[in-house]
């Protein structure tokens, strides 16, 4: 697995969350476009049907467009989320045989402590 580089990684998290605002943008102004069309049927105003239709296609393809590009920036957020995830693997295991190291050299030490009390002991008598 190829780990991605942290400029590209920002860059990529950013066009992401920006994709994915444009197709919720795109969303909630197709369904004001709806609110609107059923608000001038209610008030009985005359209602250019092509219009509607125009404008509605316009904001579908934007919605389109905004989350196929929230799908091409996804897989470098999961790419860098698993870069993450591994870094923090490491670490642990870093941490773990330190700990381990700095166990061992405290029984060494616990240990000769012992010998050289006991031989003191010893010579004492």
């Amino acid at each position: 697995m190829m780990h991605m580089n942290n400029k590209k990684s920002i860059a990529h998290k950013r066009n992401y969350a920006l994709a994915r605002h444009h197709a919720w943008a795109g969303s909630v102004l197709l369904a004001i476009l709806l609110a609107i069309r059923i608000f001038l049927e209610t008030t009985a105003l005359q209602i250019d049907d092509i219009l509607f239709l125009f404008v509605g296609c316009i904001l579908i393809c934007y919605i389109l467009i905004g989350l196929l590009f929230t799908y091409r920036y996804r897989s470098g957020i999961l790419e860098s989320n698993q870069a993450d995830i591994i870094k923090q693997d490491e670490t642990r295991e870093l941490q773990r045989v330190q700990t381990k190291v700095q166990s061992k050299i405290e029984k060494k030490k616990a240990k000769n402590e012992y010998k050289v009390l006991k031989k003191q002991q010893n010579d004492k008598k």
